[in-house]
Protein backbone atom coordinates (compact mmCIF):
# COMPACT_ATOMS: atom_id res chain seq x y z
CA UNK A 1 0.00 0.00 0.00
CA UNK A 2 2.75 2.24 1.23
CA UNK A 3 4.94 1.47 -2.11
CA UNK A 4 1.92 2.25 -4.98
CA UNK A 5 -1.33 4.23 -3.19
CA UNK A 6 0.74 7.82 -3.77
CA UNK A 7 1.82 7.51 -7.30
CA UNK A 8 -2.18 5.65 -8.13
CA UNK A 9 -3.60 8.65 -6.66
CA UNK A 10 -1.39 11.20 -8.81
CA UNK A 11 -1.51 9.41 -11.70
CA UNK A 12 -5.46 9.15 -11.80
CA UNK A 13 -5.72 12.28 -10.06
CA UNK A 14 -7.82 10.98 -7.66
CA UNK A 15 -10.78 12.82 -5.53
CA UNK A 16 -11.88 10.38 -3.14
CA UNK A 17 -9.86 7.27 -1.38
CA UNK A 18 -11.97 4.40 0.36
CA UNK A 19 -9.47 1.59 1.23
CA UNK A 20 -11.15 -1.20 3.08
CA UNK A 21 -8.80 -2.42 6.27
CA UNK A 22 -10.68 -5.81 7.38
CA UNK A 23 -7.71 -7.83 7.55
CA UNK A 24 -4.47 -4.87 7.77
CA UNK A 25 -3.55 -6.11 11.45
CA UNK A 26 -1.64 -9.23 9.96
CA UNK A 27 -4.76 -10.33 8.27
CA UNK A 28 -7.13 -10.54 11.27
CA UNK A 29 -8.98 -7.13 12.11
CA UNK A 30 -7.56 -3.37 12.39
CA UNK A 31 -5.98 -1.72 14.72
CA UNK A 32 -6.43 2.35 15.96
CA UNK A 33 -2.32 2.70 14.81
CA UNK A 34 -3.09 0.87 11.27
CA UNK A 35 -6.30 3.00 10.67
CA UNK A 36 -4.39 5.88 11.25
CA UNK A 37 -1.50 4.65 8.89
CA UNK A 38 -4.15 3.95 6.46
CA UNK A 39 -5.76 7.97 6.64
CA UNK A 40 -1.90 9.13 6.52
CA UNK A 41 -1.50 7.11 3.19
CA UNK A 42 -4.80 9.00 1.49
CA UNK A 43 -7.63 7.42 3.05
CA UNK A 44 -10.72 9.07 3.46
CA UNK A 45 -12.74 6.34 4.52
CA UNK A 46 -11.81 3.08 5.80
CA UNK A 47 -14.64 0.13 5.54
CA UNK A 48 -14.56 -3.42 7.45
CA UNK A 49 -16.59 -6.40 7.64
CA UNK A 50 -16.55 -9.69 9.54
CA UNK A 51 -13.11 -9.60 11.11
CA UNK A 52 -14.16 -5.86 12.53
CA UNK A 53 -14.42 -7.60 16.08
CA UNK A 54 -10.99 -8.48 15.89
CA UNK A 55 -9.06 -6.67 17.48
CA UNK A 56 -11.17 -5.31 20.84
CA UNK A 57 -9.51 -1.63 20.81
CA UNK A 58 -10.98 -0.58 17.74
CA UNK A 59 -14.35 -1.21 19.07
CA UNK A 60 -13.39 2.24 21.74
CA UNK A 61 -11.93 3.82 18.83
CA UNK A 62 -15.08 3.78 16.95
CA UNK A 63 -17.63 5.54 19.68
CA UNK A 64 -17.46 9.10 19.01
CA UNK A 65 -20.64 11.18 17.71
CA UNK A 66 -22.55 10.60 14.69
CA UNK A 67 -21.77 14.47 13.31
CA UNK A 68 -17.99 13.88 13.76
CA UNK A 69 -15.78 14.16 10.91
CA UNK A 70 -12.76 12.53 12.80
CA UNK A 71 -10.59 10.13 11.86
CA UNK A 72 -12.79 7.50 14.12
CA UNK A 73 -15.93 8.16 12.56
CA UNK A 74 -14.78 7.83 9.06
CA UNK A 75 -14.14 4.41 9.99
CA UNK A 76 -17.30 2.02 9.07
CA UNK A 77 -18.47 -1.35 9.85
CA UNK A 78 -21.21 -2.89 8.15
CA UNK A 79 -24.24 -0.65 8.46
CA UNK A 80 -26.32 -3.96 8.54
CA UNK A 81 -24.86 -5.40 12.00
CA UNK A 82 -26.88 -5.03 15.22
CA UNK A 83 -27.81 -0.93 16.08
CA UNK A 84 -26.07 -1.70 19.27
CA UNK A 85 -22.63 -2.45 17.37
CA UNK A 86 -19.99 0.50 18.08
CA UNK A 87 -19.63 2.53 15.40
CA UNK A 88 -21.39 3.76 11.98
CA UNK A 89 -22.07 1.85 8.41
CA UNK A 90 -22.09 4.83 6.31
CA UNK A 91 -20.33 8.16 6.35
CA UNK A 92 -21.49 11.51 4.54
CA UNK A 93 -18.64 13.62 3.97
CA UNK A 94 -17.63 16.56 1.49
CA UNK A 95 -14.38 16.88 -0.82
CA UNK A 96 -12.41 20.19 -1.35
CA UNK A 97 -14.08 21.14 -3.96
CA UNK A 98 -17.19 20.82 -2.36
CA UNK A 99 -18.54 17.74 -4.09
CA UNK A 100 -20.71 15.83 -1.40
CA UNK A 101 -20.24 12.17 -1.00
CA UNK A 102 -21.24 9.18 0.79
CA UNK A 103 -19.68 5.90 1.86
CA UNK A 104 -21.71 2.88 2.95
CA UNK A 105 -20.22 -0.64 3.93
CA UNK A 106 -22.74 -3.61 4.08
CA UNK A 107 -22.37 -7.60 4.94
CA UNK A 108 -23.68 -10.36 3.27
CA UNK A 109 -25.71 -13.08 4.72
CA UNK A 110 -24.88 -16.09 2.60
CA UNK A 111 -22.39 -18.17 4.26
CA UNK A 112 -21.60 -15.25 6.76
CA UNK A 113 -22.32 -14.31 10.21
CA UNK A 114 -25.72 -13.25 11.20
CA UNK A 115 -26.99 -9.81 10.34
CA UNK A 116 -29.93 -7.55 9.08
CA UNK A 117 -30.41 -7.49 5.36
CA UNK A 118 -28.20 -5.91 3.55
CA UNK A 119 -30.76 -5.21 0.44
CA UNK A 120 -33.13 -3.47 2.61
CA UNK A 121 -30.70 -1.30 4.65
CA UNK A 122 -29.28 -0.27 1.59
CA UNK A 123 -32.73 0.58 0.63
CA UNK A 124 -33.44 2.38 3.97
CA UNK A 125 -29.75 4.15 3.89
CA UNK A 126 -30.39 5.74 0.63
CA UNK A 127 -33.62 7.38 1.37
CA UNK A 128 -31.61 9.50 4.15
CA UNK A 129 -28.76 10.09 1.60
CA UNK A 130 -28.34 13.73 0.08
CA UNK A 131 -25.04 12.95 -1.75
CA UNK A 132 -25.44 11.97 -5.56
CA UNK A 133 -22.00 10.07 -5.18
CA UNK A 134 -22.38 6.95 -3.25
CA UNK A 135 -20.05 4.23 -2.87
CA UNK A 136 -21.06 0.40 -1.48
CA UNK A 137 -18.60 -1.78 -0.57
CA UNK A 138 -20.18 -4.84 0.09
CA UNK A 139 -18.25 -7.15 1.93
CA UNK A 140 -19.84 -10.96 1.00
CA UNK A 141 -19.01 -14.37 0.39
CA UNK A 142 -21.79 -15.80 -2.26
CA UNK A 143 -20.66 -14.10 -6.13
CA UNK A 144 -24.56 -14.44 -6.47
CA UNK A 145 -25.60 -12.42 -3.61
CA UNK A 146 -23.42 -9.82 -4.75
CA UNK A 147 -23.91 -9.47 -8.23
CA UNK A 148 -27.73 -9.60 -7.26
CA UNK A 149 -26.64 -6.51 -4.71
CA UNK A 150 -25.14 -4.77 -7.98
CA UNK A 151 -28.45 -5.30 -9.94
CA UNK A 152 -30.89 -4.14 -7.08
CA UNK A 153 -28.67 -0.75 -6.12
CA UNK A 154 -27.98 0.13 -10.32
CA UNK A 155 -28.83 3.27 -11.46
CA UNK A 156 -28.91 4.69 -7.41
CA UNK A 157 -25.24 4.24 -6.30
CA UNK A 158 -22.32 5.29 -8.39
CA UNK A 159 -20.36 1.98 -7.63
CA UNK A 160 -21.15 -1.79 -5.73
CA UNK A 161 -17.42 -2.42 -5.01
CA UNK A 162 -17.20 -6.47 -3.58
CA UNK A 163 -14.62 -7.21 -0.76
CA UNK A 164 -14.01 -10.68 1.55
CA UNK A 165 -13.11 -13.18 -0.76
CA UNK A 166 -9.96 -12.41 -1.26
CA UNK A 167 -9.03 -12.81 -4.88
CA UNK A 168 -9.70 -9.95 -7.39
CA UNK A 169 -12.56 -11.19 -10.39
CA UNK A 170 -12.33 -10.14 -14.07
CA UNK A 171 -16.08 -8.64 -14.30
CA UNK A 172 -15.58 -4.83 -13.87
CA UNK A 173 -18.23 -2.87 -15.51
CA UNK A 174 -20.71 -0.36 -15.38
CA UNK A 175 -24.06 -1.47 -15.34
CA UNK A 176 -26.98 -0.29 -17.90
CA UNK A 177 -28.24 2.52 -14.76
CA UNK A 178 -24.42 3.95 -14.14
CA UNK A 179 -23.64 2.10 -11.53
CA UNK A 180 -19.76 0.79 -11.50
CA UNK A 181 -19.60 -2.97 -10.90
CA UNK A 182 -16.78 -5.56 -9.24
CA UNK A 183 -17.73 -8.81 -7.68
CA UNK A 184 -14.13 -8.64 -5.54
CA UNK A 185 -11.54 -5.95 -5.92
CA UNK A 186 -9.08 -8.51 -4.65
CA UNK A 187 -6.80 -7.89 -1.05
CA UNK A 188 -3.72 -6.24 -1.05
CA UNK A 189 -1.21 -8.31 0.25
CA UNK A 190 0.94 -11.63 -0.22
CA UNK A 191 -0.04 -14.23 -3.48
CA UNK A 192 1.90 -16.96 -3.16
CA UNK A 193 -0.57 -17.94 -0.36
CA UNK A 194 -4.00 -19.43 0.14
CA UNK A 195 -6.08 -16.09 0.35
CA UNK A 196 -3.64 -14.56 2.59
CA UNK A 197 -2.36 -17.56 4.80
CA UNK A 198 1.13 -19.33 4.91
CA UNK A 199 -0.34 -22.11 2.07
CA UNK A 200 1.53 -25.14 3.98
CA UNK A 201 -0.41 -23.97 7.00
CA UNK A 202 -3.96 -24.38 4.85
CA UNK A 203 -3.13 -27.43 2.76
CA UNK A 204 -1.99 -29.18 5.68
CA UNK A 205 -5.68 -28.42 6.84
CA UNK A 206 -7.37 -29.50 4.07
CA UNK A 207 -5.46 -32.90 4.04
CA UNK A 208 -5.50 -33.62 7.70
CA UNK A 209 -8.53 -31.95 9.12
CA UNK A 210 -6.21 -30.87 12.32
CA UNK A 211 -6.80 -27.39 13.31
CA UNK A 212 -4.02 -25.23 13.71
CA UNK A 213 -3.03 -21.54 13.96
CA UNK A 214 -2.72 -19.43 11.05
CA UNK A 215 -0.22 -17.07 9.94
CA UNK A 216 -0.31 -14.29 7.15
CA UNK A 217 1.65 -15.20 4.38
CA UNK A 218 4.59 -12.54 3.30
CA UNK A 219 5.40 -13.47 -0.31
CA UNK A 220 4.55 -11.94 -3.64
CA UNK A 221 2.91 -8.53 -2.34
CA UNK A 222 0.41 -7.13 -4.53
CA UNK A 223 -2.22 -4.17 -4.25
CA UNK A 224 -5.12 -4.41 -5.72
CA UNK A 225 -7.75 -1.81 -6.13
CA UNK A 226 -10.44 -0.28 -8.71
CA UNK A 227 -10.36 3.61 -10.17
CA UNK A 228 -13.99 4.63 -10.81
CA UNK A 229 -14.42 7.51 -12.95
CA UNK A 230 -18.20 9.59 -12.39
CA UNK A 231 -20.24 12.77 -12.86
CA UNK A 232 -20.41 14.23 -9.77
CA UNK A 233 -23.65 16.06 -10.55
CA UNK A 234 -25.23 12.68 -11.33
CA UNK A 235 -23.62 10.15 -9.42
CA UNK A 236 -23.10 7.61 -12.55
CA UNK A 237 -20.05 6.16 -12.94
CA UNK A 238 -18.51 6.62 -16.74
CA UNK A 239 -15.41 3.59 -16.27
CA UNK A 240 -13.98 1.43 -14.03
CA UNK A 241 -10.76 0.26 -13.92
CA UNK A 242 -9.12 -2.91 -12.23
CA UNK A 243 -5.23 -2.61 -11.27
CA UNK A 244 -3.14 -4.86 -9.20
CA UNK A 245 0.33 -3.80 -8.86
CA UNK A 246 3.62 -5.62 -7.22
CA UNK A 247 7.27 -5.35 -6.39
Amino acid sequence: MAEHIGHVMDSHAIDLCVINGENAAGGFGITPAIADDLFDLGAQVITTGNHFWDKKEILEYVKVGADSRERPRRLLRPANFAPTTPGFGVYEGELPNGQAYAVINLQGRVFMANNDDPFRRADELLAQIKAKTVLVDFHAEATSEKIALGWHLDGRVTAVVCTHTHVPTADERVLPGGTAYITDVGMSGPYDSVIGVEREMVVNRFLTGAPGKFEAAKGNPKMCAVVIECDGGTGQAHSIQRLMLGE
